[in-house]
């Protein structure tokens, strides 16, 4: 007899059914890169009107990169404690009402405080949005579903560039900017509630009822069979802690469970998402640096981003041709060597812009692969927090690498070499990569583990094969 995680995986896809969960998903994940890539177009701004120095501009991105690191645990802890559907509805609230404060900041101080709090809010989004929504989807399909999730990023991303744009010109520009995202925010919040709880998550609750209410209706609304299934008895837990010995005890797990496939998750997150967060938050001050306006600035940032939609696009049907490593280990590379040929043509426009339109590509090549590729390495109880950690730690890496950035390695090295040591460090972990992690191309959810050995959700180890 299958089981209900098996039913769930089987079913046909139907976009009035999971495709509705793609989409409600993918908007929470468009307004975390609107967020991070307003850091870059915020920067100068704020450099203006308070008067910031160096180290100073670079805490913009930082404060909200942290928030978002430290909400990336707390929300991927409490989807796994309490069910993502929770999780789900109040990560956006908390982003609204910390961005409307953020955009009444009276001083600095102030504004790193409510941008701080808005990441905590919003760093939830992504690993409960992925966790949630390929729970929900076709094993066949899983790979190109979540990859595609990635086209929102870039959307969110160019719409900040945009908007930036449109408003540079105004009175008190940087406060529109904030507050132009809040209604939108608030009516997700309100979408967000009509999402079901995910039928993986109750089984591991042990609340079958509830699973098969779900489920029932999955196979219902998607046409398929209806058939007998069965549960596996969940873990008792009723004892477990809760808070920050909650989130250390899902950290352990993540490590006990494999630390060479948590490794990898780790070093891909904080090498790959590290270099798209430096490029996105200091590309529109790099660009003022070599002379153009806050607006032609802005303008040719948003050329990147847009850039990188044709670059998820082409993600999706990468991740399942190729399979999630081959992917991400060709498309990282070239991203980071475009970056490099970006710094050095700066003294010629037009082949910058080419540059760095090229490397805003590649890189949403392997954004959108990477996230599907870790989150299809950990076991359902802890998925969410597997990729919250990962995604955590690429929040803090990535939160004071700005600072770092513009503080200490471009006025050192300069931009040119800067971005050298960069590509230098992403191929290391690909070959890490290559060696330390299962290829999870055609395999079902919790039958993934080391390499040559899959496992299920319990951890003990299953006769299955590792594809690749």
């Amino acid at each position: 007899m299958k089981t209900g995680n098996q039913i769930v995986q089987e079913l046909p896809w139907k976009w009035r059914v999971q495709g509705k969960i793609f989409i409600i998903g993918g908007l929470g994940y468009m307004f975390d890169a609107w967020d991070v890539a307003l850091n870059g177009f915020l920067t100068p701004l704020l450099a203006t009107h308070f008067d910031l120095s160096t180290g100073e501009k670079g805490l913009v991105a930082t404060a909200n990169l942290i928030g978002m690191a430290v909400g990336a645990v707390a929300w991927g802890t409490v989807a796994d404690r309490l069910g993502r559907k929770r999780a789900f509805s109040l990560t956006l609230l908390l982003f609204a009402l910390f961005s409307v404060l953020g955009a009444l900041s009276p001083s600095y101080g102030v504004f790193l405080l409510f941008r701080f709090l808005a990441g905590f809010g919003l760093g939830g989004c992504i690993p409960v949005d992925y966790a949630l929504v390929g729970e929900f989807s076709p094993a066949r399909l899983r790979g190109k579903i979540l990859a595609a999730m990635d086209i929102w990023w870039p959307i969110g991303a160019t719409f900040a560039g945009v908007a930036a744009t449109l408003l540079q010109p105004v009175q008190g520009n940087w406060r529109w900017m904030l507050a132009v995202m809040i209604l939108p925010a608030l009516l997700m919040f309100w979408v967000r509630r009509g999402v079901p709880e995910s039928p993986l998550y109750l089984a591991k609750a042990g609340r079958e009822r509830e699973a098969r209410a779900v489920i029932d209706d999955l196979v219902a609304r998607t046409g398929a069979a209806a058939e007998p299934y069965a549960f596996q008895a969940p873990v008792e837990d009723d004892d477990r802690p809760r808070g920050l010995r909650a989130a250390y005890d899902q950290f352990k797990l993540v490590w006990s469970f494999s630390p060479r496939i948590t490794s990898v998750a780790w070093l891909l997150f904080v090498s790959v998402m590290t270099t798209y967060y430096v490029a996105l938050t200091w590309m529109p001050t790099i660009l003022k640096e070599e002379g153009y306006s806050d607006s032609a600035a802005f303008a040719k940032s948003t050329l990147m981003t847009a850039v990188g939609i044709v670059g998820v696009a082409l993600s999706a049907w990468l991740v399942e041709a190729l399979g999630r490593k081959w992917a991400i280990g060709a498309s990282a590379p070239v991203a980071t060597i475009a970056l490099v040929a970006f710094a050095a043509f700066l003294d010629m426009p037009n082949a910058a812009l080419l540059w760095l339109g090229i490397f805003g590509f590649f890189i949403q090549i392997a954004i959108p692969v990477l996230y599907a590729y870790v989150a299809e390495l950990y076991p359902t109880h802890i998925r969410a927090s597997g990729f919250g950690w990962a995604s955590s730690v690429s929040r803090v890496f990535s939160g004071f690498i700005p600072m770092i950035f513009g503080g200490l390695l471009w006025p050192m090295l300069g931009l040119t070499m800067t971005f050298i040591v960069v590509a230098g460090i992403v191929t290391a972990v690909m070959l890490w990569m290559a060696v330390a992690a299962p290829e999870t191309k055609g395999q079902k959810l919790d039958q993934v583990a080391d390499v040559g050995e899959v496992r299920d959700a319990t951890g003990d180890a299953a006769d299955v094969p590792v594809g690749g």
